[in-house]
């Protein structure tokens, strides 16, 4: 911070500073905020996954290899089938809600994780 200046208007002490600084200042309170939740246990995702996912056709599959989870392991933990899985990867089914919240829980993802919004040109 380079030049802080106090002011007192009607009794009331202020503190006047550049844009500049005060955009230093709240960039810290947020990395602070970020980093608090971190410590306190909220998983965070490598670059490369991140990469992954916004580039992959299948985020299920993205995910589920991220978690060291076979095709099968993660079928029996949502409650479907293997083949239906396979299909829903391989995006010739969508998946009802219901068992595409099955699957985020099983990934331990929220479900906005696995849904790709699509917009049209």
């Amino acid at each position: 911070m380079n030049d802080v200046q106090r002011l007192t208007i009607d009794g009331k002490t202020y503190v006047l500073l550049s844009e500049e600084d005060y955009e230093d200042l709240m960039d810290g309170l947020h990395a602070s905020a970020i980093m608090a939740r971190v410590a306190a246990g909220e998983e965070t995702w490598p670059h490369h996954l991140v990469v992954e996912l916004w580039e992959t056709d299948s985020r299920i599959r993205t995910l589920r290899n991220y978690r060291g989870l076979t095709m099968s392991q993660l079928a029996k933990a949502a409650g479907i089938s293997q083949p239906y899985l396979s299909e829903i990867e391989a995006g010739k089914k969508t998946g009802s809600v219901d068992v595409l919240k099955r699957i985020a829980v099983a990934l331990k993802v929220d479900l906005d994780d696995l849904v790709v919004e699509v917009t049209k040109d």
